[in-house]
C-alpha cells in the first residue's frame, strides 16, 4: 500500500553534509543542556511519599491536584489507580522550616486534610515511603536497560547487514535519545519512569526505520550494478518515503491523541514519543544513511559471493519503488 509513487529519485545525499552539521549542532546543544541543567527527575528516582486514596464515586482529579498544589507541592503526580474511584498520589520529599525532612505520615495527614474526607468521602488506603536509595536503584536499572538495548541493536545490525551499518545505525539512534533528553533538560520537564519507557520505545522505533532503509540499500546493490553508492542510497530513501509517511503518520496520530487528550499522566510520555518519532525519521534518512555512505559501504560489503554479472537498469522493474 502506498499514498504516492515518486518516479525521480530525490538527491538526499547531496545535502547530507549540511544537514548532518545541523544535526551535530543540535546534538552538542542537547549534551550541553544535560550537563548544565541536568534532568528534572520525578520522585520515582529521587524518593518521596506514595499514597493510595479511594472515593465512593469518580475521583475529581483536577480538583485534587489544585488542592494538593496549595500545600506547596509543585511536582506531584496524581492519577487513577485501578479504577476511576481510586487514585495514586506521589509527593516529593519536603523539608520543614528547620530543614528536617517531613515524614510520610505528616505529609499524608496534610493531604487528607485538604481533601476533606468528611464531605468528599475520600479514604486513605495506603501510605508508602520511597527512599532515595530505591530511586537510585531505579535510575541505575534504567541506564542498564538502555545499554543492553544498544548492545542488542549493534549485534543485530552487524549480523543482518554489516558493521558499517551497525555503527551508522547506533550513532543515529543515540542521536535521537540524546536530543530527547536535551529537550527535557532545557525545558526542565519532569523525567519519570514513563518517559524512560518512551525513550526505550523510540530507540526500537528508530532502529526499525533504519533497518528498512538499510534493507532497501542492500536490495538496490544487488539489482542496480550501474548505480554508484550515492545513487543507490537516494533511490532507497525515495522508494520508502510512502511507507515512512504511512507508518510514522499513523503512529504520530495515536501519540498526538495521547498528548492532547491523555491528561497530565500521559503528557510527558507522549511528548517524548513525539520528539523521538520526528527526529527518528530525520536521523534514519540524513544521519544513518549518510554515515553508512561516509564509512565506505560498498556492493562487496553487502553482496558477498555474488559474482554473476548483471546489467539490470533502473527501468526493468516499474514497481520497484512501490515495494515496502
Amino acid at each position: 500500500m502506498e499514498f504516492f509513487r515518486i518516479k525521480k529519485d530525490i538527491p538526499f545525499m547531496r545535502h547530507a553534509l549540511a544537514l548532518n552539521a545541523i544535526s551535530l549542532i543540535t546534538f552538542l546543544a542537547a549534551v550541553f543542556f544535560l550537563w548544565q541543567n541536568g534532568l528534572h527527575l520525578s520522585i520515582e528516582f529521587t524518593g518521596g511519599t506514595v499514597m493510595e486514596v479511594s472515593y465512593p464515586q469518580t475521583a475529581p482529579l483536577d480538583s485534587i491536584r489544585t488542592k494538593v498544589e496549595k500545600l506547596g507541592y509543585t511536582d506531584t503526580q496524581i492519577q487513577n489507580f485501578g479504577s476511576s474511584r481510586d487514585i495514586m498520589i506521589r509527593l516529593p520529599l519536603q523539608k520543614d522550616a528547620e530543614g528536617k525532612p517531613i515524614s510520610s505520615a505528616d505529609q499524608s495527614a496534610a493531604v487528607m486534610k485538604v481533601l476533606e474526607p468528611e464531605s468528599s468521602g475520600a479514604k486513605l488506603q495506603r501510605v508508602e515511603f520511597v527512599g532515595p536509595q530505591v530511586g537510585q536503584e531505579l535510575a541505575i536499572d534504567g541506564l542498564k536497560a538502555l545499554i543492553f538495548v544498544i548492545i542488542g541493536i549493534v549485534i543485530y545490525l552487524s549480523f543482518r547487514f554489516e558493521w558499517k551499518f551497525a555503527v551508522a545505525g547506533i550513532i543515529a539512534n543515540l542521536h535521537d535519545i540524546v536530543i530527547i533528553l536535551g529537550f527535557f533538560a532545557f525545558f526542565q520537564w519532569e523525567f519519570s519512569l514513563s518517559v524512560l519507557a518512551a525513550v526505550l520505545a523510540v530507540l526500537g522505533y528508530s532502529v526499525n526505520e533504519s533497518v528498512v532503509i538499510f534493507d532497501r540499500i542492500r536490495e538496490n546493490f544487488r539489482k542496480y550494478r550501474k548505480m554508484n553508492t550515492r545513487e543507490i542510497i537516494d533511490n532507497a530513501i525515495t522508494s520508502t518515503i510512502s511507507r515512512t509517511m504511512i507508518t510514522h503518520g499513523s503512529t504520530e496520530m495515536m501519540v498526538l491523541a495521547m498528548l492532547i487528550f491523555g491528561g497530565p499522566t500521559l503528557f510527558y510520555f507522549a511528548l517524548a514519543l513525539t520528539i523521538g518519532i520526528l527526529f527518528g525519521i530525520y536521523s534514519s534518512v540524513f544521519v544513518a544513511a549518510a554515515l553508512a555512505m561516509w564509512l565506505g559501504v560498498t556492493r562487496e560489503d553487502l553482496v558477498k559471493g555474488d559474482k554473476k554479472p548483471d546489467d539490470t537498469t533502473r527501468n526493468d522493474d516499474p514497481n520497484f519503488g512501490a515495494r515496502v
